[in-house]
This record gives structure tokens, sequence and C-alpha cells, in this order.
């Protein structure tokens, strides 16, 4: 089998699919690896260390996808990529499918089984094929290297001989896997933390990593997958009313909360904002999906009343090395997982496969997808 690895076309990518170590793994399952030109430039894989593993390279993505069995990209494909996938191909990337029901339709017609890497079910054997989770964990890390850059104060308590300098206060909205790395690196740099989520279980999570969990009662919160499905209005007026204090003093504010295959929960309105201390900064991790404030915009740094608001798209192209070798791993081991004998096995009842499989055979098969149409 032939499998293609293409360079990342979006604005801001600086991450690759595959990086040369997964190389021989993939050879070893069966698969001739062609690697488009340059791919992996931005985070530091040079083509010779493509063809050092074992892989050859193409002069462009359409030499790369040409006779290929399967194509791998981290993000949707591009127009280009629509044109150049021929009947019977399988693409493997995040797709983000259930908001793109156009891209669904298109891939099916053209006869393409696609696989969405975001659609990984939260279960225990495939926590080593999840992008979303090996992403989300640098993005936390980065989100607090980030709010540092931004805050005009260090986090740690510093006694001089000039006087004793506080430690800074950090509050975090969401307690997943984004958000335990956010509370753990601003604890490791020195801060006070806090942090909130609307699953009660996230309490003892954030406790164990020496941070204060903010407690909203309420049972109207359902989840599915590791996401919050469903968050009444009642509960987040009494999120709000809980957190507000906490606001009102924090020095850096990072919001992760994300809801599968719809738009991001507003947790910070405007008059919230109004109330924060002047000189704080909020770093909004899900900007790309419409924000976690009513002022975030995507990759600009808001200035309101004295407090900046950073929306960042994409931590992980900010450290794309780590980020490409994470999602490499992930990727092959998917790859292992659907691979026998040097084919498919197209197990349509395993839980991995029914779960990421969204076309096949020239239809749209996702049954979330077919239940919403």
């Amino acid at each position: 089998m032939r499998l293609s690895v293409l360079k990342e076309t979006d604005a801001g990518e600086t991450r690759v699919a595959i990086v040369p170590k997964s190389i021989s793994k993939l050879k070893g399952i069966g698969f001739d690896v062609v690697v488009e030109s340059g791919a992996g430039n931005a985070a530091a894989f040079l083509d010779s260390d493509y063809t050092d593993a074992g892989a050859a390279i193409a002069s462009s993505a359409k030499e790369a996808m040409d006779g290929a069995d399967v194509v791998v990209k981290i993000n949707p494909p591009s127009e280009q990529d629509m044109t150049n996938l021929a009947s019977g191909q399988i693409w493997i990337s995040q797709l983000f499918h259930r908001l793109n029901p156009e891209q669904n339709k298109a891939l099916a017609d053209k006869g393409v089984s696609a696989f969405s890497l975001d659609a990984m079910p939260r279960i225990s054997r495939a926590q080593s094929m999840d992008v979303l989770s090996s992403q989300s964990n640098l993005s936390g890390y980065k989100s607090v290297i980030c709010g540092a850059d931004h805050l005009g104060k260090i986090f740690p308590m510093l006694m001089t001989a000039a006087g004793t300098v506080t430690p800074a206060k950090v509050l975090i909205f969401g307690v997943g896997v984004a958000g335990l790395q956010a509370i753990a690196t601003a604890k490791r740099l020195g801060a006070v933390v806090e942090a909130t989520d609307v699953r009660p279980e996230c309490k003892e999570q954030t406790e164990s990593l020496g941070a204060k969990f903010i407690t909203v009662e309420d049972d109207g919160v359902k989840t599915e997958g590791g996401y919050a499905k469903e968050v009444t209005s009642e509960y987040l007026a009494k999120q709000k009313e809980a957190v507000n204090k906490s606001l009102a003093q924090a020095d850096l504010v990072i919001t992760t909360a994300l809801v599968q295959g719809a738009k991001a929960p507003v947790l910070i309105s405007e008059d919230q904002i109004n109330m924060m201390k002047n000189g704080s900064v909020i770093v909004d991790m899900a900007v790309a999906k419409g924000g976690n404030t009513a002022l975030s915009k995507a990759d600009e740094v808001v200035q309101h009343k004295g407090v900046k608001i950073v929306g960042v798209s994409n931590f992980p192209a900010q450290i794309p090395t780590n980020a490409s070798e994470l999602i490499s791993r992930n990727i092959d081991t998917f790859l292992a997982h659907l691979v026998e004998d040097n084919a498919f096995t197209w197990d349509l009842e395993d839980e991995i496969t029914h779960g990421t499989l969204i076309t096949h055979s020239g239809g749209v098969r996702n049954q979330a997808l077919l239940n919403k149409n």
C-alpha cells in the first residue's frame, strides 16, 4: 500500500502529520511512504530526514496523491486536495465532520473513505490514537506560557531585599486535558490556581494538582464522550455567580471549554470582563470555535478597559516539533489498528472504526450525522 503525507496549507499551520520516526513503523505494517516536499520543514524535519528513514519525496501534493491508497493530513482537505482525490482512496485527517456537512457529502460523492481523527472515541484502548488529547496537552502548557508573556507580573512569590512580590492568581475554566495541563504548568511556575468545570468529577483531579476547585451545585449537566453535551441556562447563571469573586481577583484567566460538534459556550460576558483588574489577561483557547468570552477574536489581542483578551486558534502550531511527534504517533498507532496483513480490515463493528469512519462506499455513514440529517 502507498501512503502519502501532505504539506499543511492552512494559514499559520506549522505541524506535519507524520514525522520521520514513524516511517519504519508504517513500513512494518505494509506502507510505502511518500512525503510531499517541504511538508516537515516548519516542524524542523527536512526532506533528507524522511529519505534517510526510508520514505520517498514527491515534488507536489498532486504527485504525492497520484496512485496513493491512503492520504494523511492534519487538517481537512483543501479545495485543491478535493480536486486531487480519486475514488477508492482513503483520507485521514481531522474533519470536524459535525460542523462540515457539505465537506462530508463532497467526500462521499468522490467515493473517498474518510476517517476523522477528531472523532476518536474516548475509550481506554483508543487513548494512544487520540489527537485531541495529545494536542490539547501541549495547548494547555503553551496557554500558560502565552499568558505569562502578556502579563505584567511574574507567577511565583519572590522575597527580596526590596520587598515581597506576591504570587499571581490564575483562574482556569474547563478541567479537561488542556485545563489540567494548564493547572499543572501554572502551579509549577508558582501561581495560586483555581479552576471550575461543569463536570463535578473534575474536583478530585483539580485538587490532586494543588489547585482549588470552584464548585457549582447543580445536577443539570449532561456529558458525552468527555465533553459537556448540555448545560442549562440555570447552571451557567450559577457558575457565573460562583466564579465572579475569583474572576475579579485573577491576574490570568484561561478558558478551555468546548462542546463537541457545536459552538463554544460563552462563559465570560462583557460585564464580567469589566469587573476584572486593570492589567489582567484572558487567554481564550476556544476562540477557533467562537470563543469562551464575549469579546474574543481569533488570533488577535483585544484590549478592553485595561484587560487583554488573547485569542489563539492553534496553540500546537507554536510548538510544531513536539506537536508533530505526538500526532504522528497517534496516526501511526491508528493505522496499525486499521491494517492487518497489508490491507485495511474494514471492521465496521469495531468501536474505533465505527466512530471515526465518516464516509465509505459512496455515502455518509456516521450515525450521528445520519440522525442529525
